[in-house]
């Protein structure tokens, strides 16, 4: 035996299909608002978070950290690990290792707020999905002097042999 469908039925159908493609309709002409990702990115916002990143001194060249570990204390999650060496020469001890580990940061700035030398803050990368949980701990000193490298910034052996 087959239900019997009333005229009733068959009315509100129509009138949710009409309903629906009223909606698709007048959405499909509407300019898109969506970004295609790897071709095109959005603008990041002044006020953006990424992960902590060392501060070079623009006339040495050298991290303007010098291990002095309130940074480390700050941290919640204990995911800093900061190690110096004092220098011959030198006042202060330099940084030889500043280790993040991301997969524990939370974001809260309490590191950056904490230096008094303004030797870190938040940096602008984004990107940073991974299927390994190693690509994530990462040492800041190392990507400073990878990018110094790259960007033909003096390195620190050049000008304290300059100073000499």
């Amino acid at each position: 035996m087959r239900p019997k469908v009333s005229i009733k039925e068959i009315v509100r159908g129509l009138h949710s299909l009409v309903a629906g493609m009223r909606i698709t309709l007048g959405q499909f002409f509407k300019p898109t608002v969506t970004v295609h990702y790897p071709h095109e990115s959005l603008k990041m916002a002044p006020r953006f978070r990424g992960h902590i990143e060392l501060v070079r001194d623009e006339k040495t060249g050298k991290p303007l950290c010098f291990a002095c570990k309130l940074c480390e204390k700050a941290c919640p999650s204990d995911c800093i690990t900061v190690e110096g060496v004092k220098l011959e020469g030198e006042k202060r001890k330099s940084v030889s290792e500043y280790k993040l580990d991301f997969t524990k940061c939370s974001l809260c700035g309490s590191c950056v707020e904490a230096c008094k030398s303004n030797a870190i803050r938040f940096s602008k990368d984004y990107n940073l999905a991974t299927t390994s949980k190693e690509e994530l701990i990462m040492d800041l000193f190392k990507r400073l002097e990878a990018d110094q490298a790259k960007t033909g910034q003096p390195d620190t052996k050049d000008t304290r042999e300059a100073g000499k």
